[in-house]
């Protein structure tokens, strides 16, 4: 495996390559499945009793998108997916609210793209010791 996706720690430009794809793939799997349809907004409710006010803030689940995939792929949420999968590349959680797939994307490319980037940081300073 790490032959391949490194040649050894000797090949930079194709631990690049891998990084890069596993960040297009991500993205495309976030703008597809991964963002909700709309931005869930929290809902208020509020209980008066004497002079006393209670008010507990809920924000409802993520709706998972509906329709044809080219509706889905538009720059405002390949915008969005772009931070995730930037964030997701550098162990950082991106704070966005993501469908139940979304997470589950976002937590493997959190793991897996690092570990990308660390082979690429090897081959350069391999390349550079020589």
């Amino acid at each position: 495996m790490y032959w391949a996706l490194s040649g050894y720690g000797l090949r930079a430009a194709r631990a690049l390559a891998w990084l890069l794809g596993a960040m297009a793939a991500t993205l495309m799997a976030l703008m597809i499945w991964g963002l909700p349809a709309d931005a869930p907004k929290p809902e208020l409710t509020g209980r008066q009793s004497g002079p006393h006010i209670s008010l507990t803030a809920d924000t409802p689940d993520p709706v998972n998108p509906t329709g044809p995939w080219h509706e889905r792929v538009t720059t405002e949420r390949f915008e969005k997916a772009l931070r995730v999968v930037i964030n997701s590349v550098a162990f950082r959680s991106s704070g966005q609210d993501l469908t139940t797939a979304g997470t589950y994307t976002e937590m493997a490319s959190r793991l897996a793209e690092p570990v990308l980037l660390g082979l690429a940081v090897l081959a350069v300073r391999s390349r550079v010791k020589r």
